[in-house]
């Protein structure tokens, strides 16, 4: 089986504010196969995600695969609200860059 990263798959990572208290995490295919690939692989399932960022499976609100989108979404709670102090990312727009280097397998 061929091993792939998500970075080479995925034609969108993103991570942004979903609130104050919650980012949101896009990753977008521009095909049905690699979308697929990584649905099967488990790569990105709730387990997967709380394994890439450490963090408990109580901190996912939302875990989605979107089909029509050819999307994962998946929505991790803050552990400060954005824009108080120790928050380092105001806008959580730099939070997917764990995603890049997942490993695919399939």
């Amino acid at each position: 089986m061929a091993t792939r990263k998500l970075f080479d798959l995925a034609k969108t990572i993103r991570s942004k504010n979903a609130g104050v208290d919650r980012i949101t995490f896009d990753v977008i295919f521009s095909d049905r196969a690699s979308y697929e690939l990584v649905c099967r692989s488990g790569a990105l399932s709730r387990d997967a995600v709380c394994r890439i960022f450490g963090i408990p499976a109580s901190r996912i609100t939302d875990h989605v695969q979107f089909e029509p989108a050819l999307a994962i979404k998946f929505t991790i709670a803050r552990t400060v609200p954005s824009g108080s102090p120790g928050d380092g990312d105001i806008f959580g727009s730099q939070q997917y860059g764990p995603l890049l280097d997942v490993q695919v397998t399939g």
